[in-house]
């Protein structure tokens, strides 16, 4: 392994945002290089979801019944706005991955049919595509696309593997979990619709992290977590759902308001807890008090600025481009043999987090262990040089 060098290795990092640092209430004995995985609520956005929960118990009733699938209205077209897709077609909805899993549920499938993935896909998407396939009859194709590839070929890999009359949907993501790679979803999209393809674009991380204008994509389906760059509390997600769907889509659970149909069908869950949503706005608010374009710049030069000093650290000959280079998340090669596996990669994550008290994400892609460090307003430069320093004689006794 090489020696850690900053100075020849990652060149100057960003300047800290001030006073950021002190909306969180994270642990200042650890360093969270993890956002990615659960985000971080900051304590104003912890406030206003307290006084949410203050309010229901304090009339639970009054709370439920009045006015109450207004202000989740409001909410809903609040967020809409910011991400640029049509109100009346989106929901709001826990994460991601439940959005998946109505439009999963929405589409009509049968034995002869497929859903395409690629080998980007989330994990417990792909999970639900499996069994609702399983379910069906259906099939689950991956398409492999190379960490390297172009826009260009992603695209026309995509466009190979398509087989009109077959494929019933296609997943792809605009900015993949494991692998932290943006796609080109909108040229993916329209090679799909070619072949009247629908598309569902799981953008779990882009909210908050990436400018987005989900109605220009014209995808079919469009979901993204709130939860991790836009600073909401856990559980907000939206999903935009294309005009031509909107009456097939079945929500989860059926209730009260499902003879309004979509979005009130999938929205209202009797007694869900709906303070993570109606909190939401507040933390846009944030995030425009500290100025999107600062933060954006910020997390992707400090995530930027990560992987070089710990890539140089560990030896690492060629580090990824995301695709994008707005992205707050990037990843790492491992020494070969590492976390190869997911039980090993959680192990190996675990295993940094209990000896160095840093709180990484570790996967397993393609036979391979990935390093993916996330960059918040919280986080600083020093805390990627301490695990650059440590990780490579932390990783050689894990190896022995």
């Amino acid at each position: 392994m090489t020696p850690y060098d900053r100075t020849v290795s990652a060149g100057e990092p960003p300047a800290p945002i001030p006073g950021a640092r002190l909306l969180f209430s994270i642990d200042p004995g650890v360093s969270y290089l993890n956002h990615g995985s659960f985000g971080a609520v900051p304590i104003g956005v912890q406030r206003a979801q307290q006084r949410l929960r203050d309010e229901i118990e304090s009339n639970p009733l009054r709370f439920f019944t009045q006015g109450l699938s207004d202000r989740v209205v409001h909410t809903r077209r609040h967020i809409a706005a910011f991400l640029g897709a049509d109100p009346e077609g989106s929901a709001l909805v826990a994460n991601a991955t439940t959005g998946a899993s109505i439009v999963l549920n929405s589409v009509r499938l049968e034995s002869a049919d497929e859903v395409l993935l690629t080998d980007h896909s989330y994990g417990a998407v792909a999970i639900a595509a499996r069994r609702r396939c399983r379910r069906a009859g259906a099939t689950v194709r991956t398409v492999a696309l190379p960490l390297a590839a172009s826009d260009a070929e992603v695209v026309s890999r995509i466009r190979t593997a398509l087989r009109p009359g077959r494929t019933k949907l296609l997943i792809i993501d605009q900015l993949s979990s494991a692998t932290a790679m943006t796609f080109p979803v909108r040229a993916i999209t329209a090679a799909a619709h070619e072949h009247d393809i629908p598309v569902l674009v799981d953008a779990a991380h882009v909210p908050g992290m990436l400018p987005v204008d989900v109605d220009s994509i014209k995808a079919d389906f469009w979901v993204g977590n709130l939860h991790k760059w836009a600073f909401a509390p856990r559980g907000t997600a939206l999903l935009s759902v294309a005009q031509q769907w909107r009456r097939r889509i079945e929500p989860p659970v059926v209730s009260w308001d499902q003879e309004l149909g979509y979005p009130q069908s999938v929205e209202h869950q009797g007694t869900l807890d709906l303070t993570p949503w109606l909190a939401a706005p507040t933390g846009l608010f944030t995030l425009r008090t500290l100025g999107w374009d600062t933060v954006r710049g910020h997390n992707a030069a400090l995530a930027a600025y990560g992987q070089r000093v710990v890539g140089a650290a560990l030896g690492a000959r060629e580090l990824p481009e995301p695709g994008d280079n707005e992205v707050s998340m990037r990843i790492v090669p491992l020494p070969a043999g590492l976390a190869s596996t997911p039980p090993e990669a959680q192990a190996l994550r675990t295993h940094i987090a209990d000896k160095l008290a840093v709180e990484t994400a570790v996967n397993a892609w393609g036979g391979r262990g990935l390093l993916r460090l996330s960059a918040q307003v919280y986080n600083r430069p020093e805390e990627y040089d301490r695990l650059a320093e440590r990780l490579p004689e932390l990783l050689h006794d894990y190896r022995r």
